[in-house]
């Protein structure tokens, strides 16, 4: 399906080697200002061509159009439509391999569903597919940090070996892999240069933390807060795992040893304070994910993606053509040495999109 969401929904369309790509926002609630600079600057992260490890496509993505029911600014109720026009697609440096299934890509997949594919890029199962989805994502990252006071920030937590062991959220927007820990980035970046200078390409962590989460989100069967971000984050192509909490570790773990136990806040005592059980009730670690009967706590949640390489790399490689005929092949065209600064904010805006739903079902049912 090509529309997510339950109340805040969203409905992408077009794709990459078109004249541009969209979204419909629908559920976004009346009267609400707009700040299109954030939707700029949202994009602009995103976008290709933001350093010598991301793909050379030249894309003007902060140029966007509302095309409808914005009126003086704000939200009006309705469904909201955007477009980013496609400048920069080069479609005719895909002619030589229109015949040949790339591997790790959905060009077999897709001839073998449909019947018919876009060989120019991919079509839908492109990556920047994702466009729509960070225009969503900067209008609900927006609302949630105005009514709510919820932030979402994503980083790079590892690539190849070096880790990021330390989170300084003022650095991520430093330095050219988006990572926290100004200790390890130069290290990361000179990793994932030679692998670039090798014609290959490198994956990775992404962690997210989503702070100042409300204390009330999620329902108890099919539309837990870790289901839905497990499937949010699925979604995205170049992601291939989603971990939370206690992280895998916890297969090594005895209850005893996993249990997590509430403590009292000693920054806040007395009568009054003890009402707003988000802010009385801790627990010392997050052995849960701070997800309790799949409801939020209210305590920050953090989770974890693991990001494949970028399956266009500029070493020859090995297919079949639609033909069944074993061929080599070797691209010439543009693409990523590392994929997850551009990445990051689509972490932040599947989470935002999600985070946002979940809080306007729980107001419908109040």
């Amino acid at each position: 399906m090509n529309t997510h969401g339950t109340i805040f929904k969203i409905t992408t369309f077009w794709e990459s080697h078109w004249g541009a790509l969209g979204v419909v926002i629908d559920g976004l609630p009346s009267n609400f200002e707009i700040d299109l600079a954030n939707i700029a600057h949202e994009l602009g992260r995103r976008k290709p061509w933001q350093s010598a490890i991301t793909t050379a496509r030249k894309e003007n993505d902060e140029n966007f159009e509302i095309l409808s029911w914005v009126f003086e600014g704000k939200s009006t109720g309705h469904p909201i439509t955007i477009i980013v026009r496609n400048e920069d697609q080069k479609s005719q440096d895909y002619e030589n391999i229109k015949d040949i299934y790339r591997p790790n890509h959905a060009d077999l997949t897709y001839d073998l569903k449909y019947g018919i594919r876009d060989y120019r890029g991919g079509g839908r199962s492109s990556g920047r597919e994702t466009v729509s989805r960070v225009i969503a994502w900067a209008i609900a990252k927006q609302y949630l940090k105005e009514k709510f006071w919820v932030e979402i920030k994503a980083f790079t937590k590892q690539v190849g070996e070096y880790k990021a062991e330390n989170v300084n959220y003022d650095f991520i927007e430093k330095n050219i892999l988006r990572t926290a820990d100004e200790g390890v980035a130069q290290k990361m970046i000179e990793y994932v240069e030679k692998i670039k200078n090798d014609g290959d390409s490198i994956g990775g962590i992404i962690e997210c933390h989503i702070k100042n989460s409300p204390s009330w989100l999620g329902e108890p069967v099919f539309d837990k807060v870790k289901a839905r971000l497990a499937w949010s984050m699925l979604s995205i192509g170049w992601v291939l795992g989603f971990e939370y909490g206690a992280w895998f570790d916890t297969v090594h773990l005895t209850w005893k040893m996993y249990n997590e136990w509430f403590i009292s806040s000693p920054l806040l005592q007395g009568e009054e304070n003890k009402k707003n059980k988000k802010d009385f009730i801790h627990s010392p670690h997050n052995k849960y994910g701070w997800i309790l009967g799949w409801i939020t706590t209210g305590e920050d949640i953090i989770f974890r993606v693991a990001v494949k390489p970028t399956s266009s790399i500029y070493c020859p490689q090995k297919t079949v053509d639609k033909y069944w005929n074993e061929v080599d092949f070797k691209i010439e065209w543009r693409h990523d040495a590392c994929i997850l600064p551009r990445v990051v904010p689509v972490i932040e805006a599947m989470s935002a999109i999600d985070i946002l739903d979940f809080v306007l079902i729980n107001n419908a049912k109040k």
